[in-house]
């Protein structure tokens, strides 16, 4: 079982910066981070490998990076150049021990409680 606790989120206006964490409890392989706006879908937003490959979302690639400290069981997303549509609830969430990395919301069975993120024009 693993639990995932994030943090960080907050209200930055367009243009500015804000960095996200999420501890886990619980050895990890594959994390990433995923975001819903009111009303919409989960989206996947980035995901990195626990040897460091990394996958981006088209929306936020060259203004988000995604990165992890295995020593620390803690993921980061280091929101950079943030716009109003980037406006949503993060949540960071882990696959099963040894399974490859994946966009796919379904493939991810452990959840944090997610963190809101609101970006002003």
């Amino acid at each position: 079982q693993v639990e995932l606790v994030e943090s960080g989120g907050g209200s930055v206006q367009a243009g500015g910066s804000l960095r996200l964490s999420c501890t886990a409890s619980g050895f990890t392989s594959c994390m990433g981070w995923f975001r819903q706006a009111p009303g919409g879908e989960r989206d996947w937003v980035a995901y990195i490998t626990r040897s460091g490959t990394t996958g981006y979302a088209d929306s936020v690639k060259g203004r988000f990076t995604i990165s992890r400290d295995s020593a620390k069981d803690t993921l980061y997303l280091q929101m950079n150049n943030v716009k109003p549509e980037d406006t949503a609830m993060y949540y960071c969430a882990a696959r099963r021990p040894l399974a490859y990395c994946s966009s796919d919301t379904d493939q991810y069975p452990y959840w944090g409680q997610g963190t809101q993120v609101t970006v002003s024009s």
